[in-house]
């Protein structure tokens, strides 16, 4: 008796064991260990215990090993609702919902009540699948079991409305609760932030709060930075009785996007502590904002504190590089990439693509993008989009049919890139195939863009006709892309009649764009109609519009220089005005007649010269040829179209100096060697 009398007592403390390991979470950690308790419960009996087999496809699903719950529930003669709840559970949180949905259907047939554990993984299931039908379904079934006023149940309902948009429906389901707790509060509220954007509700509800937790404030307080409201956002955070790292990278978020620089750079330093998302939301901040010299500043000053940047951060510096430029920076960046552990993969790789290109470096961007592996749409519309952006038309179409060949699918950005080249190189053929093929071939929407390049495309080769033809029977309202390349067409070939078609449309979008009543004053004047110029240049001052000041920069060892016409604020000006200078002389023993008809009109002819003598990218390039070594290549971006003087003075100097000089500007690159242009001067007849 006593020998049996052990045996039980060691079974009882064999089972005890078992059930405390079930218990414990992060117990059971591989399949290996999963497959041995599942054998010790087979040897102690306990397979058919609700509680046990409940525990162990619990750490199943935590180990997403559904599979395996299947065949541990298949083996129960009685599962009861635990078991069944935990399936259902951890099919939800597997991403299985229509399993989740399965087994409850299940649980009715098998007559086993469903319970407030039950529901809220189902409703959770039906939003997965964002099946409303199945979820009002749902919420009907409750009222049999007299759930519908449950706070865990009510909450998960207030949740699955609310990712419909459907406030009316959540907020009935709240003010039915006879119980709210504080997540119930905080999910109807972040329904009227998130989904809806309705900050004023919003507002109304955390001040009805019984108790505003943590999450409340930095709910709120994220709502007004995503609706640009940062003073609002700014006064809620002075107010929160507790911040943590969330709301500061929040607030330090919404700074970065709407704020002026100098508050996001106090902010950032003024935070307790600050982890990746801040140094990477101030980097972003300096990007956004142009000052790229200083992000790179802040990106090895997080690595002194000892925090080590990931790809958001590459890639918000090497788009920093892109915009203005910085080569050098790049190349750098470049280096630090293949030296650090992050590796080129295909989201550092593309903007490493993009940043080359935007330099105008294209054999580096070619080399990058030859190395990547896995190369997705994205790599592949940087590489055709880099192509036509620096005039090499073919190229990129080449790299179009090479896509198709190997199976990448394009979207609707890669045809945009291949209607820019075409537009470039003036492929008016190829152009409408590709535009064609969109819909035909690959079952793409054009676009306002893409009508705009065709428009633009059949303009410049003459064809006005046809590209007025393609407006009217767009599908969509023009927007000022496509009325302002028509209107560039007209200009290109002195078509007044449909320019002043074009720009009433134009002026009725309301457009602050003083470029196009610029466009259509010297189409008036190249016309000889000076009346109609005046008319012009009134409008434009009554309306307080005027064209968008045009900069040009340029890095210099690291750094960048911006400049703007005629202006002496740079510590090398008076340099700089003496190379100008001897520029003009060598531009007029070159026979170089300055082309002054697209200066304001009334301005004396001296003066017009004067002006354009002065302009930003001549400014650079005067900058570059005496802050550089001889055989060094000047790089230059603008933000605005090099004007056709420009265009022909700086093809002459780079003769002239013996520089390759590579100029960026809104629309594309030029190459200038050996007084030639990459453009092939298409560009330049095409104006």
């Amino acid at each position: 008796m006593g020998f049996l009398k052990s045996t039980a007592e060691l079974e009882i403390q064999q089972q005890q064991l078992a059930l405390s390991v079930l218990k414990t979470p992060q117990s059971v950690k591989t399949l290996n260990h999963l497959k041995s308790l599942h054998i010790y419960l087979l040897r102690t009996g306990l397979h058919q215990s609700s509680f046990a087999v409940g525990n162990l496809v619990a750490h199943c699903a935590t180990l997403g090993l559904m599979g395996y719950a299947i065949q541990l529930f298949d083996q129960m003669l009685e599962p009861n609702s635990f078991v069944w709840n935990t399936m259902i559970r951890g099919f939800q949180q597997n991403r299985e919902p229509r399993n989740a949905l399965l087994y409850f259907d299940r649980m009715w047939v098998r007559r086993v009540k469903p319970d407030r554990f039950t529901f809220p993984f189902v409703i959770r299931a039906c939003a997965d699948l964002q099946d409303l039908y199945k979820g009002l379904r749902v919420h009907g079934q409750l009222f049999k079991f007299g759930l519908e006023l449950d706070v865990f149940v009510g909450t998960s309902l207030i949740h699955f409305y609310g990712g419909f948009g459907d406030m009316r429906l959540a907020e009935h389901v709240f003010d039915e609760m006879p119980t709210k707790d504080a997540v119930a509060w905080t999910v109807i509220l972040s329904g009227y932030v998130n989904q809806c954007g309705d900050m004023e509700r919003a507002r109304k509800l955390f001040g009805k709060m019984p108790v505003k937790d943590l999450v409340a404030w930095n709910t709120m307080i994220g709502g007004y930075v995503k609706a640009g409201e940062i003073e609002v956002a700014k006064m809620l955070f002075d107010e929160s009785p507790v911040k943590d790292l969330l709301m500061y990278n929040t607030m330090l978020g919404g700074y970065a996007k709407h704020g002026e620089v100098e508050v996001l750079l106090q902010f950032f330093y003024n935070m307790p502590k600050r982890d990746l998302v801040s140094w990477n939301s101030v980097i972003g901040g300096l990007v956004h904002n142009r000052r790229i010299s200083e992000a790179m500043r802040h990106f090895h000053l997080m690595q002194i504190e000892n925090v080590s940047p990931n790809e958001v951060t590459l890639v918000s510096v090497l788009a920093g590089c892109a915009q203005v430029g910085a080569l050098d920076m790049g190349k750098w960046l470049h280096s630090y990439i293949g030296r650090s552990n992050i590796g080129l993969n295909v989201v550092v790789g593309t903007a490493l693509v993009d940043m080359y290109s935007k330099c105008g470096d294209l054999e580096s961007a070619e080399y990058v993008f030859d190395k990547l592996i896995d190369r997705d749409v994205v790599a592949w519309n940087a590489m055709i989009m880099g192509f036509s952006m620096n005039g090499q038309s073919r190229s990129a179409l080449q790299f179009f049919y090479r896509m198709k060949n190997e199976a990448v699918r394009p979207n609707d950005v890669t045809i945009l890139g291949v209607l820019c080249a075409c537009v470039h190189a003036g492929f008016v053929d190829e152009g409408r195939m590709c535009f064609d093929g969109m819909s035909q071939e690959f079952g793409l929407t054009p676009k306002l863009e893409h009508y705009g390049c065709m428009v633009d495309l059949l303009g410049r080769a003459g064809l006005l006709s046809e590209a007025y033809k393609l407006i009217t029977a767009m599908p969509l309202v023009p927007h000022t892309g496509v009325w302002g390349a028509l209107l560039g067409a007209c200009k290109i070939h002195g078509n007044v009649d449909l320019a002043e078609y074009a720009i009433e449309h134009l002026i009725q979008l309301d457009t602050e764009d003083g470029g196009y009543l610029a466009i259509m004053s010297n189409i008036y004047a190249n016309a000889g109609r000076w009346d109609d110029v005046a008319a012009v240049r009134e409008l434009m001052r009554e309306k307080g519009i005027h064209k968008l000041r045009g900069c040009s920069s340029i890095e210099i060892n690291g750094e960048i220089h911006e400049f703007g016409v005629e202006e002496k604020i740079h510590p090398r000006a008076k340099e700089i005005y003496d190379m100008i200078n001897d520029i003009t002389k060598r531009l007029r023993m070159a026979g170089h007649v300055s082309s002054t008809n697209e200066v304001f009109f009334d301005v004396e002819e001296e003066e017009k010269e004067r002006a354009l003598y002065f302009h930003s990218e001549k400014m650079a390039v005067a900058f570059g040829l005496i802050a550089t070594d001889k055989g060094t290549v000047i790089r230059i971006v603008k933000n605005l179209r090099i004007c056709a003087d420009c265009h022909a003075a700086i093809k002459l100097i780079s003769g002239i100096f013996e520089r390759e000089i590579v100029v960026r500007d809104r629309i594309r690159f030029h190459h200038f060697k050996g007084g030639s242009c990459s453009c092939g001067d298409y560009w330049l007849k095409s104006r």
